[in-house]
């Protein structure tokens, strides 16, 4: 049976905009009858992948753009400086010989150079990059490079190598399927574990020249508007097929650093969104990750019934969280194992449910539980 790693985390931010929903305002949903602040899974994917650049090598990262034959033509100029005419053209053969829809030049102003653009997001790794300029340097020469590289099978090159990000969150290539990735990992949307209804700040800027001047009778806000916010306790939950990560990345090597990358990040990172507005940082308060076979589950429905208190959300909520993973573990699926991490304070009623351990040990426990010691 597939082995799945299962995050479940609760983590309060103070008043912020984590993520914005079509009018500025924070996203919510409805869950358990009320109104529940929600940040979407897609934007904290998004943090995610930007705190891998900072622990990660830029090899093991993937690059996801409309503008990759602009990159794959650098990547072709460093190999082969003569080609640098020609670079552009046979970086667009390479993607059209490897399965993609031929990227073309898009027309933005008079005073751009017209480069060529793929009509959607396409995500490479950098060694897939490097392995298509490679062959398109390769095949420059042949009368018919796009021919030549089909011919070589170029389309291989872009199975091959996955980067952590491809691996953990998949890639689909809509007009080739075959170039499709399958996720590893499934990330839920972010809800508050209580009612929670977005406010509004209104804010003036104040115009320094004027009210310097003397001579100025209107010294007042130079610009003023209104910015939404809402603080709230969240539910987060992550689940790893173990299996499927092998499948997209090879060596269980990889496998276990793939993991403890996700794991940390997902722990540390934390979505942009009006971060200089509200200096919203945090980290979550209680931890619990386990590790087990068989189909994964959510344990939100701890919260269907939103938590309700006037001295504080988290301590309830750990307590809530602790009933309802105690009688999903009981009457569905009992995990291999279940590890507790957190502030001491608030974690005691989770720890009946497995070892209370760091943030590192769990980690390397969860590792070594999961795909094996090294």
């Amino acid at each position: 049976m597939t082995t799945y790693i299962e995050i479940h985390a609760l983590h309060s931010v103070p008043p912020s905009n984590l993520n914005r929903d079509d009018s500025g305002a924070p996203k919510t949903a409805l869950y358990g009858g009320v109104l529940r602040h929600r940040v979407s899974s897609q934007s904290w994917k998004h943090a995610i992948r930007k705190d891998f650049n900072e622990v990660l090598d830029p090899t093991e990262i993937g690059t996801r753009s409309r503008m990759l034959a602009s990159t794959i033509g650098e990547l072709i100029t460093e190999q082969r400086p003569e080609l640098a005419d020609r670079a552009l053209d046979l970086a667009a053969d390479a993607m059209e010989a490897a399965g993609f829809k031929r990227p073309v030049p898009q027309k933005r102003s008079k005073a751009e150079i017209d480069k060529p653009e793929t009509g959607y997001l396409v995500f490479l790794s950098q060694l897939q990059l490097q392995s298509l300029a490679s062959a398109a340097a390769a095949a420059s020469g042949e009368s018919d490079p796009k021919a030549a590289m089909k011919a070589a099978k170029v389309k291989g090159l872009v199975d091959a190598d996955n980067s952590v990000d491809i691996a953990l969150f998949g890639r689909m290539v809509a007009d080739s399927t075959d170039l499709n990735v399958d996720a590893a990992c499934q990330i839920a949307h972010a809800i508050s574990v209580h009612e929670a209804t977005p406010e509004y700040d209104f804010y003036t800027a104040v115009d320094d020249a004027k009210s310097r001047s003397e001579d100025e009778e209107d010294s007042g806000a130079g610009m003023m508007g209104t910015v939404g916010f809402v603080s709230s306790t969240l539910y987060r939950y992550a689940a790893l097929n173990v299996d499927q990560l092998r499948a997209n990345l090879g060596p269980d090597e990889a496998v276990r650093k793939a993991v403890d990358v996700f794991l940390r990040s997902f722990f540390a990172a934390m979505p942009g969104g009006k971060q200089n507005t509200f200096a919203h940082g945090t980290r979550p308060t209680a931890v619990m990750v386990t590790v087990g076979t068989g189909q994964p589950t959510s344990l939100v429905g701890a919260f269907e019934s939103p938590i309700r208190a006037n001295d504080g959300y988290t301590k309830p909520a750990v307590r809530a969280l602790a009933t309802h993973a105690r009688e999903v573990f009981e009457t569905w699926r009992q995990p291999q194992q279940v590890l507790v991490s957190g502030l001491e304070s608030d974690i005691t009623p989770l720890k009946d449910l497995g070892d209370a351990v760091s943030i590192n040990d769990l980690v390397t426990r969860t590792i070594s539980s999961a795909v094996g010691d090294a």
